[in-house]
């Protein structure tokens, strides 16, 4: 009897044989794809930006005991074995409900070129002009009630591009704080106000009879958007006035706290996708100081958002983001800064159907490159899209017909799923 030892593959060698293949797909290929159907949980993101480009080892990957650890602590979280810097002593008791990527593997040191990538997930190629993540998941997603679907607070969102006007960010400056351009100037009554808008909207209609402007059409859909506001009780949403004193003081009484507050309070609303942007992380120079002062600001704000969704059950349908453009230097500069270093870099993440309480990747021992499971922007772009139920591969048409894809050939993360 012929002998087949020679056919015996190990469970180890049946997985990395080139050879081996299912229904025309490499094994590795079919694990990687496992759970690329699981339902949606996410209905919502909020979606901070911290712009100039965050260190990562001064706060999601510490460390301690090498010549780039810098001046600050390691502590331990309520997840045992994850630590993070000591700049987040309440985020860290609130790990047990968060995601972090240690492996984002970037591309691009500039600041404009690199926000550009991590905030559509293409690389800028002009003269085309990507929409933002927010775009897209308004465009995808159905809007509820009279809020917009996107709102970006204390910042400029990238634009919906060609995914059109109705996918543009609505606007907040100052969080908290009644939207003046909401209401009739002073001296208008609300008799007089309406009136003034029902000769705008006949006005608007008889010029659009003589016209195909799709400037006109964008015109019309921003005005009718802002008069669906103004009369909206939901617009209550933006303002703070009904919040407890206590409440706004476990937050932080400041432009990062009130922001959370009003962020928890649209997606409560109804609203898709708020974005939350905060400047200042360029640090080449006095990078710890900096640091501190940014921690001081963003931990009970953040803690407490991931806190409060958590208890109240919004956070399993909520996708929390904090993402950068790029890192910073593990070496530290003559002027006691960070330069950009887009090599590695670390993510921020909670709710929408995450794994709780887990690191996904490493960085190597100082901080300079990936070790364990590299993570492409496209890919992150992809995973959001999927806890989202948005098919990252679905193609839409530019203004000239070409066919472009929601997200540039990202592929969705299958461990970062529960």
């Amino acid at each position: 009897m012929m002998s087949c030892e020679g056919y015996r593959l190990s469970r180890r060698g049946f997985l990395g044989a080139s050879a081996a293949t299912m229904m025309g797909m490499h094994v590795r290929e079919l694990l990687a794809y496992a759970g690329k159907d699981l339902p949606a949980k996410a209905e919502h993101v909020i979606f901070f930006w911290n712009g100039g480009g965050m260190t990562h080892l001064d706060t999601w990957d510490p460390k301690p005991g090498r010549p780039t650890q810098g001046e600050f602590e390691p502590i331990k979280t309520s997840v045992p074995g994850i630590e993070i810097s000591e700049i987040f002593p309440q985020l860290a008791k609130e790990m047990h409900h968060c995601t972090l990527v240690r492996s984002i593997a970037g591309t691009n040191g500039d600041h404009g070129r690199a926000t550009y990538e991590v905030q559509t997930s293409y690389g800028e190629a002009r003269p085309i002009t990507h929409p933002g993540f927010g775009s897209v998941v308004v465009h995808e997603k159905s809007v509820i009630g009279d809020l917009p679907a996107y709102v970006s607070i204390s910042g400029r969102a990238p634009r919906a591009a060609y995914l059109g006007q109705k996918c543009e960010a609505y606007f907040v400056g100052s969080p908290g704080d009644k939207d003046p351009y909401l209401a009739f100037p002073e001296g208008i009554n609300q008799v007089r106000g309406d009136k003034r808008l029902d000769v705008l909207a006949k006005f608007n209609n008889r010029f659009a009879n003589k016209t195909t402007s799709k400037e006109l059409d964008s015109t019309k859909t921003s005005v009718e958007d802002a008069v669906r506001l103004m009369q909206s009780p939901a617009l209550k949403a933006f303002e703070l006035e009904n919040v407890r004193d206590d409440v706004l003081d476990r937050y932080g009484d400041n432009a990062f706290g009130r922001g959370c507050l009003v962020a928890k309070q649209l997606v409560e609303t109804g609203v898709r996708f708020v974005m939350m942007h905060r400047g200042g992380f360029d640090t080449h120079s006095n990078n710890f100081d900096a640091m501190r002062n940014h921690g001081e600001i963003m931990d009970p704000a953040l803690a407490s958002l991931i806190h409060d969704l958590a208890e109240s059950g919004m956070l399993e349908k909520t996708l929390v983001v904090m993402l950068s453009e790029f890192g910073r230097t593990p070496k530290i500069n003559k002027d006691v800064g960070r330069d950009h270093y887009p090599v590695v870099f670390s993510g921020f993440m909670a709710g929408g159907g995450l794994k709780k309480g887990f690191v996904l990747g490493s960085s190597d021992e100082d901080g300079f490159q990936p070790k364990d499971r590299p993570v492409k922007i496209a890919d992150l772009h992809a995973t959001f899209s999927q806890a989202l139920g948005i098919d990252p591969n679905k193609e839409v048409m530019t203004q000239l017909q070409r066919p472009m894809k929601l997200v540039d050939n990202g592929k969705p993360v299958p461990e970062l799923f529960a």
